[in-house]
């Protein structure tokens, strides 16, 4: 006969014994520290006057051009960082942990120094931005072009980071039994790699948009605040802040909840593979 005690699930022991308080305790600080501020923005929004805040014309052109330069600025990520993630990922060429060096320098560049070094090669005395303002009379600066520019220099080595480790995941063994049976670089790229990389490209896509989103310091450096053409969500939330907390609160909760739409969309490539 079953007995309810036989029946219950015994409970899994780690053989290596219970994790020390000296971890433990430091690792749920960790989550507190990450989660309780979330938690606060949340607690503290003045919900009954959240929806007059948010139905602002303000609001609605910066978060529409939010989204608009932070789709053209992915779309330019991966224009120029697949071909770059894949040259780094599957060709083996004289310099490349050099240029996988350099590309990585604006992750860990101050948000400011990446501005004004954007200044310098695109402004209207820049390296570059001089020769094009000459020739066709447009400058970078204070558009919304230049927005798009600025998200691009940031978020293109977060994309080509990521896209690498999908290349890499992927395994080369795919890509030599199609060169065996015919298949040149070119078409063995388009029919093989990126298929097999595709779930590590789209996630990779989606957290740099993401990224985008919520660029902030490159931007506001290179192009000024200005409503309706340079001024994105961040940059609002920015002057919000000086001048009305409350509606700052509310702006910042709007890209709390697109940041985590994202991971709702990303639970299956990122949360679903730390399952046990």
């Amino acid at each position: 006969m079953t007995t309810l005690a036989d029946a219950a699930p015994t409970r899994h022991r780690d053989p290596l014994g219970r994790p020390p308080a000296l971890l433990v305790v430091p690792a749920v600080l960790a989550v507190l520290l990450l989660t309780v501020p979330l938690v606060a923005l949340v607690g503290q929004t003045d919900w009954p006057g959240l929806p007059a805040r948010l139905a602002t014309p303000a609001l609605r052109e910066a978060l529409w051009l939010s989204v608009l330069t932070s789709t053209l600025a992915i779309g330019a990520c991966l224009l120029l960082g697949l071909p770059l993630a894949w040259l780094l990922a599957k060709v083996d060429f004289r310099g490349r942990g050099l240029v996988r060096a350099l590309i990585t320098v604006p992750l860990v560049l101050p948000p400011v120094v990446a501005g004004i070094a954007l200044r310098a090669a695109f402004g209207r005395s820049g390296w570059l931005g001089e020769p094009v303002l000459d020739l066709t009379g447009f400058a970078f600066p204070y558009t919304t072009w230049g927005v798009v520019l600025a998200h691009t220099f940031v978020c293109l080595p977060f994309v080509v980071i990521s896209i690498e480790g999908g290349f890499r995941s992927a395994g080369s063994q795919y890509d030599a039994a199609a060169a065996t049976l015919g298949a040149g670089r070119w078409t063995t790229f388009r029919r093989v790699t990126v298929p097999l990389a595709l779930p590590g490209i789209v996630a990779g896509t989606v957290l740099g948009w993401a990224r985008s989103l919520g660029e902030f310091g490159a931007t506001i450096t290179f192009n000024g605040n200005y409503p309706g053409t340079t001024q994105t969500m961040p940059t609002l939330i920015y002057v919000a802040r000086q001048s009305d907390a409350e509606t700052a609160q509310a702006l910042s909760l709007v890209m709390l909840a697109i940041s985590v739409l994202v991971l709702v969309a990303l639970r299956d490539r990122w949360l679903g593979t730390v399952r046990s």
